[in-house]
């Protein structure tokens, strides 16, 4: 068995540009690639975005039950303060539309911007004035803590209720439960 390390050349630069697919055996027990086609589409088919407060949808791309994460793209269209929460685990974020930010921070979210978000982490969101839509893609590992000011858990949301809640919406908009089965990993 070969190391590769970072010496190790490419297979184009040893000249193999041959355009054939890997034929070994596949590793066992490893699940199917998830493809969402046209996932940045924000005028999509509206069943898609799963209903989670006045106002807030989000619209699943991937619910790893296996390792405690989500996917999803969530919109806003209101402003004021969403929720005030702490991180059990990291949060990646790519704002897609509008702009946002949390109270206990001085940075701000925008539009084409990334943010990092370590566990441990409370923050308040806010969605300002003169925000008509916020939209932001959000990778969460873990789960939100839903605080208090003080600190006080008030609720969790994690993959298993982000899934729940998407079963639910798509069997009541005539798409079926099992459509958020292709969304799960």
């Amino acid at each position: 068995m070969t190391t590769i390390t970072t010496e190790t050349m490419s297979l184009q630069e040893k000249g193999d540009n041959t355009p054939i697919a890997y034929q070994g055996p596949n590793l066992p027990n490893v699940p199917k690639d998830l493809v969402v086609t046209d996932a940045l589409n924000l005028n999509c088919d509206e069943r898609l975005w799963v209903p989670q407060s006045p106002d807030i949808w989000f619209r699943p791309l991937c619910f790893n039950v296996s390792h405690g994460y989500f996917v999803n793209i969530l919109r806003v269209r209101k402003n004021g303060i969403l929720s005030r929460h702490r991180h059990t685990g990291p949060v990646h974020a790519t704002v897609l539309r509008g702009r946002w930010h949390y109270l206990e921070h001085d940075w701000w979210a925008e539009e084409g911007g990334y943010a990092f978000e370590p566990p441990g982490d409370i923050h308040t969101l806010e969605v300002p004035e003169g925000v008509e839509e916020m939209v932001t893609l959000f990778h969460v590992t873990g789960a939100y803590v839903y605080v208090d000011p003080q600190g006080t858990a008030l609720g969790v949301e994690d993959v298993f209720s982000k899934l729940i809640a998407a079963r639910k919406h798509y069997e009541d908009v005539g798409l079926g439960a099992g459509f958020v089965d292709q969304f799960v990993r």
